[in-house]
């Protein structure tokens, strides 16, 4: 009856009837949000969350408790699991359709930074581009980490999302001994990192990150695969700039465009 009403409600909706294809179809195709019962005929539905929360593809993933189980301690565990929210049957479908529509809107809301590194992005990287489009004194440098997928798969998760947050860590101090106090950091995506800064400061800036960044990725490896040009997962840096001079730009969309063939 949810998959019905939701797919007529215009969501894209796939139900499962057992925990343990829950679990391996969130982790297959990350949902925008779980609808999830607890009592289910192989594992409950505790134990469904247990594990979702504690995989790094699946542990953001907003999970709504939707059962029978209406006693304050069922509650109590369901939130302690990270559950965003507990509704018990018998329930109504418009408030279920409400709750399910702001539990989005403040995972769209939460989009706007990087989950690993906090940086800004999406709307926020536009915003201040769109800014860069009025100004007649603005230049990026673009800082690609080619092959992050390659290291990711070699490495794992952990050890990807360290190097992201120690590279945002590293432009940020070069930012901070040589930038300028209206500098600005963000991602485009997890591998490619913008920094936003005024002409008279590129070159130093940029020069600033490049030694810092490219001596540092080789300790990111096991002590095994140090120095070798054809371990697994094999990082690569790449830093470019474009700037005002670079121009005319017509909108944001030619300018986005641009960025892109410089970091290809």
């Amino acid at each position: 009856m949810l998959t019905a009403y939701f797919r007529s409600q215009g969501y894209e909706a796939l139900s499962v009837n057992w925990g343990e294809d829950a679990i391996k179809a969130c982790r297959a195709s990350r949902p925008d949000l779980i609808i999830l019962d607890i009592r289910l005929p192989d594992i409950d539905g505790f134990e469904v969350a247990n594990r979702l929360r504690s995989n790094q593809r699946t542990q953001d993933i907003p999970i709504i408790f939707l059962t029978e189980k209406r006693e304050r301690r069922d509650r109590m565990r369901g939130l302690e699991l990270g559950a965003d929210d507990y509704i018990t049957k018998p329930f109504d479908i418009q408030e279920l359709r409400l709750r399910v529509r702001n539990s989005l809107r403040r995972t769209a809301q939460s989009t706007l930074t990087n989950p690993v590194t906090g940086l800004p992005e999406g709307a926020l990287v536009d915003e201040r581009l769109e800014e860069c489009l009025q100004s007649n004194d603005w230049a990026l440098i673009l800082i690609g980490l080619d092959n992050l997928a390659g290291f990711r798969e070699a490495y794992g998760f952990v050890a990807s999302d360290d190097l992201q947050r120690a590279v945002s860590l590293m432009i940020h101090n070069a930012m901070r001994d040589v930038g300028g106090a209206n500098d600005f950091l963000g991602q485009t995506d997890s591998a490619r990192f913008i920094l936003v800064t005024q002409l008279s400061t590129l070159a130093t800036l940029e020069e600033r990150i490049r030694s810092r960044l490219e001596p540092s990725l080789d300790y990111f490896y096991p002590l095994k695969d140090r120095g070798s040009e054809t371990s697994t997962g094999k990082l690569t840096l790449h830093i470019t700039s474009l700037t005002v001079n670079d121009g005319p730009f017509k909108n944001l969309n030619d300018l986005k465009a641009r960025l892109a063939r410089k970091l290809s």
